[in-house]
This record gives structure tokens, C-alpha cells and sequence, in this order.
């Protein structure tokens, strides 16, 4: 029997080895030398599933640990600050909706998923510059070269915007099927 306050140190690991595991099992490389990946969808899912603020740690730590295995040793400070900050706003956003009671969960998952993975887009957007001036490029060089990889941080928002209203349905139902078996 797990007691409560084990239960959601549990899952928020579990959580973040999901992040990490679905950011590193399919990677679609991309021009600008990062990757697509469906780690986004996890990210959100963090923040809905666990709440904003332990959603963001298990966020932050699932995808900063995808780019340290992954050999991105760079990014790994980014990302977790930019995924952690993402899986908050998703998860906050997602339960300020949930006061709203026509709106069913994929729909919340939607309309919050996409001003996070805004966030997203613009964080990495940030972070890239701040690694290309320190590297000693100029801040205007260094935005238009770095604006060409927006594009793809777009397609991998949109991406886990949708893996997440997919799953959130079937993880929601697993998690209350647990809880019914813990609780008997």
C-alpha cells in the first residue's frame, strides 16, 4: 500500500523518466541541428497531470535529462528552466480552464497547450542567442541566425500540444483506476 505522500513523489519520477524516455525514443533531426521530438507532449502532460509546480520540476528534470543523455550538454541548463517553465503555465493554465465546465479535457489540454508551448518557441529563441553571443557573435547576427530554427520549435509546440490532448484521456484514466486500487 502506498501512503499519500509517497504516491506523488512516485509519479512525479515516473512523470519525468516518461518526458525523457518520449523525448530520446523518437527523434526527427532537424536543419538548425536540433531535433523534433514528442517530449512537449509530456512536458504539458507534467503540468496537468501533476500540477504546476511539481509538473514543472518533473518536466524540467524528464527533458534536461534527455539532452544530458542525449550528449546536448549545452542545452541542458535551457532546457530545463524553458520545459519547466512551459509544463507550468500548460498545467496552470489547464486548471484555471477546468473552473470552466463545458470545456472538456482535450479542448483545456488545447487551449492551454498552445500559450505554453509559446513559451516554448520563445525561450529557446532567448536561450540561443544568449549561447551565440556568449560564443561571441553579435545579438542581431546572432537572432537572424537563430530565427530559422523557430520554425521547428513550432512544429515539435504543435506536436505535443496534440500527443498530449491524446493521451491525457487514457493517462487520466489509468491514474483514477490506481488510486481505486490503492484506496481498496
Amino acid at each position: 500500500m502506498m501512503n499519500k505522500k509517497t504516491r506523488p513523489i512516485i509519479l512525479a519520477a515516473l512523470m519525468a523518466a516518461l518526458t525523457t524516455v518520449a523525448t530520446m525514443i523518437i527523434r526527427i533531426p532537424t536543419p538548425t541541428l536540433g531535433y523534433i521530438h514528442l517530449g512537449d507532449g509530456m512536458v504539458l502532460l507534467c503540468g496537468i497531470l501533476l500540477g504546476p509546480g511539481v509538473g514543472a520540476l518533473a518536466a524540467g528534470i524528464g527533458s534536461m535529462l534527455a539532452d544530458l543523455f542525449g550528449g546536448y550538454m549545452a542545452w541542458v541548463p535551457g532546457t530545463f528552466l524553458i520545459k519547466a517553465l512551459t509544463a507550468l503555465i500548460g498545467g496552470w493554465l489547464y486548471h484555471r480552464l477546468s473552473r470552466i465546465g463545458r470545456l472538456n479535457a482535450p479542448v483545456r489540454t488545447v487551449l492551454a497547450g498552445i500559450p505554453a508551448e509559446i513559451v516554448m518557441v520563445f525561450g529557446y529563441f532567448a536561450y540561443e542567442i544568449g549561447m551565440e553571443v556568449a560564443a561571441g557573435s553579435a545579438a542581431g547576427a546572432a537572432a537572424v541566425a537563430v530565427a530559422a530554427g523557430v520554425p521547428f520549435n513550432i512544429v515539435q509546440g504543435l506536436a505535443g500540444v496534440i500527443v498530449s490532448a491524446v493521451l491525457l484521456p487514457v493517462l487520466s484514466r489509468a491514474n483514477a483506476e490506481m488510486g481505486e486500487r490503492i484506496r481498496a
